[in-house]
């Protein structure tokens, strides 16, 4: 594979100045780049053996014999690292002029750049991680919340992959005892072995379903739920958002038309990560940007998972409140009814277009209800998520391949229930135990790998 046995480079830390920066070098030229560049504090070059070892010393440039850097050189043998390879990391003083200097020395002594995600993709193909591991590397990277964080880390571990062992296992000894029948029929009746493929491929598809009904949960966990607030101007959506986020992020004021525009802030709801718009009334107006922050807020209807309509209890309702509620009927909602604390002018078991809706009483200025609040987001995204122990977080590629092992799992029951021959039946087995192998990276084309590390950041 072209560039597999290259060594290559990469900064590890992110862009900007910082205490430390890492550059990492991992390829079977590492150790002979790390001796051209590193010296110990006597100037000799460093003992390296099979073990990983710490070492402190000087970055040297070996072009023009000068010291670039005080520095810690981390070295980590193959095949017990990261990649699977020699690995080494020189971790030098933070500033950007000193972390490119090191790189291009690095480069100069035989590496090569890496491309996005190279050193995780070079992990897989050594065999030290699965497809689903690699992928979680980057959902961990990219975690925003513990719960989040807790399911990608558990995929680092190979939750996922253990459960999808554990099936194609059961799987391969359902068609083992199927093999055997078939070249031993006398010793055996076929309505028995299809018997057996009923009671077992319905164990399996539940075990399947229950793994994508997770991985649907898990993605809302990894991208968040794109959720905006709605209402009339002054019901109290800017409120919501700052209480939501613990701080005063938009402007709060009793004057009509204070949001212009839609303001966006990440915002953590017991585990479950919310992309938080917070919208400009939607009111007819002859302001120009008013008006304009109004078709946005109606755009953001377009594209929300989730919307929370604010509906203000302490004056009358009145047509813009009650279109409101009539547009959004079809959408996932949670309905707020706020400022409590003040006189009420209406009640809610009157309003049939609130029926069947999840219903929050609240007061935003004096945070009323803002448990119940949390509560709802978290029952109206992820169901009964109260509990996610055991749960494995799968993303759309995973799901789609356990979709399609579903079929195949369905079609074996399917042929078993209708009396087919056992040939038949073994094939639809075959195919899922095939198919659950693309989810953990069995048999997959460098096309797809290239696509899937190329979403990965440099030096990962």
């Amino acid at each position: 594979m072209l560039g597999l046995f290259d060594t290559i480079a990469a900064v590890a830390t992110p862009p900007g100045q910082g205490s430390i920066g890492v550059v990492r070098v991992s390829g079977s030229e590492a150790a002979r780049v790390l001796e051209r560049l590193f010296r110990t504090p006597s100037g000799r070059h460093p003992r390296l053996g099979k073990r990983k070892s710490v070492h402190y010393g000087w970055l040297v440039d070996p072009f023009d014999g000068h010291n670039l850097d005080e520095c810690i050189l981390l070295w980590m043998p193959g095949p017990h690292s990261y990649t699977g390879e020699d690995v080494c990391e020189f971790q030098v003083h933070g500033g950007m002029q000193v972390i490119s200097s090191t790189l291009d020395l690095v480069v100069r002594c035989g590496a090569r750049i890496a491309e996005p995600g190279e050193f995780t993709k070079r992990a897989f193909l050594h065999g030290r991680i699965d497809l689903s591991q690699a992928e979680a590397v980057m959902d961990l990277i990219q975690a925003k919340t513990k719960q989040s964080e807790r399911l990608a880390l558990g995929n680092v571990q190979g939750d996922l992959r253990n459960r999808i062992r554990e099936l194609r296992k059961q799987i391969l000894r359902l068609q083992a005892h199927l093999e055997v029948r078939m070249d031993y029929p006398e010793h055996d009746d076929e309505a028995m072995a299809n018997e057996e493929v009923k009671q077992v491929g319905q164990v399996l598809l539940h075990s399947v379903q229950s793994i994508i009904r997770d991985g649907k949960r898990g993605r809302m966990l990894r991208d968040g739920v794109v959720t905006a607030i709605v209402g009339k101007p002054n019901v109290g959506k800017s409120s919501l958002m700052n209480a939501l986020l613990g701080r005063d992020r938009a402007i709060v004021t009793d004057i009509p038309g204070t949001t212009r525009d839609v303001l966006e802030e990440w915002v953590d709801v017991r585990g479950m990560p919310l992309r938080l718009l917070d919208t400009a009334g939607l009111r007819e107006t002859d302001d120009v940007v008013e008006s304009i922050g109004v078709v946005r807020t109606r755009e953001q209807l377009e594209r929300a998972q989730l919307l929370l309509v604010m509906l203000d209890v302490s004056r009358p309702l009145d047509g813009m409140d009650l279109d409101l509620l009539k547009d959004t009927r079809e959408s996932r909602r949670l309905v707020l009814l706020n400022k409590v604390d003040q006189p009420a002018l209406w009640d809610e078991s009157n309003l049939a277009l609130v029926e069947g809706d999840a219903v929050v009483r609240m007061s935003t200025v004096m945070r009323w209800g803002m448990d119940d609040l949390e509560s709802a987001v978290v029952e109206l995204c992820l169901g009964d998520a109260g509990d996610m122990e055991g749960t494995v977080m799968a993303n759309s590629r995973q799901v789609a391949w356990l979709s399609a092992a579903e079929t195949e799992l369905q079609e074996a029951v399917g042929s078993a229930m209708r009396g087919d021959t056992l040939d038949v039946v073994a094939v639809s087995l075959q195919e899922a135990y095939a198919t659950l192998g693309l989810v953990i990276g069995e048999q997959v084309g460098e096309d797809l790998l290239d696509e899937i590390f190329s979403q990965f950041c440099l030096g990962k």
